[in-house]
């Protein structure tokens, strides 16, 4: 089913408010409620029915979700399973592989995590050197991964591996669901200039994945990983309503009341991925930090003002391409590059209108609240916090360099540039 018309969509979200008001109940346990939302298919409204959604279209479904939200309720789980591997298997995963790990995702029974760069192997994610051989009916994995954002709270990922060393090096490689939870995966968290340690290193010893597990067959590994990337550029402009309820058993939220985790409607979940402040955020503090009549601080808000509205519109634009069923080559590509655009904008007008009290930044919560009541800035640490992690997002998730690559060589069909590896099987490759 695909929701077009006005009328239509009330009755969805009438059906949708009569299920919340016999079901939802602030003291289940986060698990609890998960489940019902998850197994009722008001979770992932968008994905087909016999896999735990409701067949709606994307932009319905984010009406769903923010209407959840609005009456008070927590949303469904959001993050790696259902932004990323859920529909990854959608797309590869076979009858069995769905029925096994589906349900998990949609009930925030599991936590994901992405074990795709590697030290060696960041932009050129194919030069990976991971290894995944056969033993049975399973796989045994060695190797190294960094950049593991959520490692740590993570009991499954989203492995790519090779298999492969005798092709060239994007035909050698697989894809695998693997347990993170299991003998022979240590997971370091990367303390950040921010303070937090969102990002991790794997390393990965001898661990196991069962053959069964193994998404899109042997060597199409970098399809279906590209897949993945595809979905996660999706995601850059960000997708239905907020929640800071963290899935998976290790994150240590699904014992807790569901109640603990409501975000009043209009509000923002607070999140270790903050970014720069909005225009209108930055506005108000420019007026009070007296900064209007600075004529590159106004120039600076009017130019964040205007990226956000074409955010806003290009967003729009994808939306109603997906319900036409059409579609436009490199739009995510280009829409994650202008949304890195608008937070490098929002973090250098951060800094412009913070001046000296930009170069205060507290590690843990006494040491913000001292800087804040220092300077009399109520957010600072919010603000400070957003513009230190703005360096992350141009990189992570495929560099601005690498989105320009593709939108010139698959969108506008400009020539690739040269490449000596093309055609020689990996092992021949010169590696660090």
């Amino acid at each position: 089913m695909t929701v077009t018309s006005a009328s239509e969509i009330d009755v969805v979200l009438g059906e949708l408010t009569e299920w919340l008001e016999a079901n939802w109940d602030p003291e289940l346990p986060l698990s609890a409620w998960w489940q019902r939302l998850g197994e009722s298919g008001w979770a992932q409204a968008h994905w087909p029915r016999e896999w735990y959604g409701r067949d709606l279209s994307r932009a319905d479904a984010l009406a769903v979700s923010v209407a959840v939200q609005r009456y008070g309720a927590v949303p469904g789980p959001a993050g790696f399973a259902t932004g990323m591997a859920g529909p990854t298997l959608l797309v590869h995963g076979t009858d069995d592989q769905k029925r096994r790990h589906l349900r998990g995702m949609v009930t925030g029974g599991d936590g994901y995590c992405q074990l795709f760069s590697e030290p060696n192997a960041g932009s050129d994610l194919a030069g990976l050197q991971t290894l995944a051989v056969p033993d049975g009916d399973d796989w045994v994995v060695n190797g190294q991964k960094v950049w593991t954002s959520g490692g740590q709270v993570a009991n499954k990922a989203m492995l790519v591996a090779r298999t492969n060393v005798d092709v060239p090096k994007h035909a050698g490689i697989s894809y695998f669901l693997i347990r993170m939870d299991q003998p022979g995966i240590e997971v370091r968290p990367l303390r950040e200039m921010t303070g937090r340690r969102f990002f991790n290193e794997v390393f990965i010893t001898d661990a196991r994945v069962p053959a069964a597990d193994l998404v899109g067959g042997e060597g199409r590994g970098w399809t279906v990983a590209n897949t993945t990337l595809a979905f996660e550029r999706a995601l850059s402009g960000g997708w239905g309503a907020t929640t800071t309820a963290r899935p998976g058993p290790i994150a240590g939220d699904l014992d807790r009341p569901a109640g603990a985790f409501v975000i009043a409607p209009g509000a923002d979940a607070p999140s270790v991925a903050s970014r720069p402040g909005d225009s209108q955020r930055l506005a108000a503090l420019a007026r009070e930090a007296g900064r209007t009549s600075d004529p590159a601080v106004r120039q600076g808000l009017a130019r964040l003002y205007t990226l956000e509205r074409l955010l806003a519109l290009t967003s729009r634009r994808a939306r109603a391409l997906q319900e036409s069923g059409g579609e436009l080559p490199g739009l995510p590509n280009l829409a994650k590059m202008a949304q890195n655009h608008a937070i490098r904008q929002g973090r250098d007008l951060t800094f412009a209108v913070l001046q000296a009290a930009g170069m205060l930044h507290g590690y843990d919560p006494p040491a913000v609240a001292a800087a804040e009541a220092e300077t009399g800035i109520a957010d600072l640490g919010g603000l400070m916090e957003g513009a230190l992690f703005a360096q992350g997002p141009p990189i992570y998730g495929g560099s601005d360099q690498i989105q320009r690559n593709i939108v010139g060589e698959r969108v506008l069909g400009l020539p690739r540039e040269p490449r000596t590896d093309r055609g020689v099987p990996f092992r021949d490759l010169p590696k660090n």
